[in-house]
């Protein structure tokens, strides 16, 4: 290896200074014969398995007057793995290249989906001249509609055949998506009590603890600033769900879903105290228990410290 090296490092020294082992050369001769040594090294294999270092160079500057490799050339299995990775914006500009592998319907598909899970046209026969790019397009401009004004951006859903007039398939569109305003999301919510009742049945809560299932709820749908009627509403819609969800464990510890709207209250009280930084008496573990106890006696000393343990140690249930 070391051999090797030192014949190219040689024959670059020829080739820049003429220069031999019998004197000097004139500059045309000593670069000939620079350039037929380093043709004899390359073709020479290095000891041990080294590499050659001549045929690397140059299969590195090959590559790089290429440029970008060229999709369409590589098997359409790996064009299209490699395209799955873009966003839309980038797959628009792909298709300016690869208009025919970027244009591809899968492609869109996998986009719309994974970006408004549910939608009514999903399953329903695509008319004619549908396409799933265009179908994207509709998506994100409903999407801005509702962010401005949720009435609108439904009844604009509705015009496309995206959507069907059902409290039902607007509930499972509001699920499966992340892409709109959760202010304007919980507007919309608080006017369509109808929409709420199914989007809060779509919650699965089996074998979760109370905590942390409450944090599920309020990720989906966001809790008011204050509170009031509506945040009732919704913490009364969880904790018949949650008794739904897990009717052995209410009956294990004897909870009705009465019992579990006031431990839904305790623990939106106790997170907001632990986390305030206005708050500089932090209430207590034992605190918590016997106020909880107090409010509901039926609920074990020890289940009501492990609620307590989960916020310390977790955080806010509505952050």
């Amino acid at each position: 290896m070391g051999q090797g090296l030192w014949r190219v490092a040689r024959n670059q020294q020829l080739q820049h200074q003429g220069y031999s082992g019998q004197g000097y050369l004139t500059r045309e001769h000593g670069r000939r014969i620079a350039t037929n040594n380093v043709s004899n090294t390359s073709n020479q294999k290095q000891t041990q398995g080294g590499i050659d270092i001549y045929h690397l160079l140059k299969t590195r500057k090959s590559k790089e007057q290429e440029g970008f490799i060229n999709l369409e050339m590589l098997p359409p299995e790996l064009s299209f793995t490699i395209l799955s990775y873009l966003n839309a914006t980038d797959l628009c500009l792909a298709s300016c290249v690869w208009q025919d592998l970027a244009n591809d319907e899968l492609l869109w598909q996998g986009l719309c989906k994974s970006t408004w899970g549910h939608c009514s046209i999903y399953n329903k026969n695509p008319p004619l001249g549908f396409s799933f790019r265009k179908l994207y397009m509709q998506l994100d401009e409903g999407s801005l509609t509702f962010n401005a004004n949720p009435d609108e951006g439904v009844n604009y859903f509705m015009s496309k055949g995206i959507l069907d007039d059902s409290p039902k398939e607007i509930a499972k569109f509001i699920f499966c998506t992340r892409t709109l305003n959760w202010k304007k999301l919980r507007i919309y919510l608080d006017e369509r009590r109808d929409v709420l009742d199914d989007l809060v049945t779509l919650h699965n809560f089996r074998n979760q603890f109370l905590p942390n299932a409450l944090r599920e709820f309020f990720r989906h749908i966001h809790a008011p600033e204050e509170r009031g009627e509506y945040l009732e509403t919704l913490i009364t819609k969880f904790s018949h769900r949650f008794c739904a969800c897990n009717p052995d464990l209410m009956r294990e510890l004897g909870l009705s879903p009465d019992a579990v709207y006031v431990l839904c209250y305790s623990l939106i009280l106790l997170s907001i105290d632990l986390t305030s930084p206005h708050v500089k008496n932090k209430m207590s573990k034992r605190e918590f228990i016997r106020n909880t106890r107090r409010a509901a006696q039926n609920i074990s000393e020890d289940f009501v410290g492990h609620l307590y343990d989960n916020i310390y140690l977790i955080g806010h249930v509505a952050a």
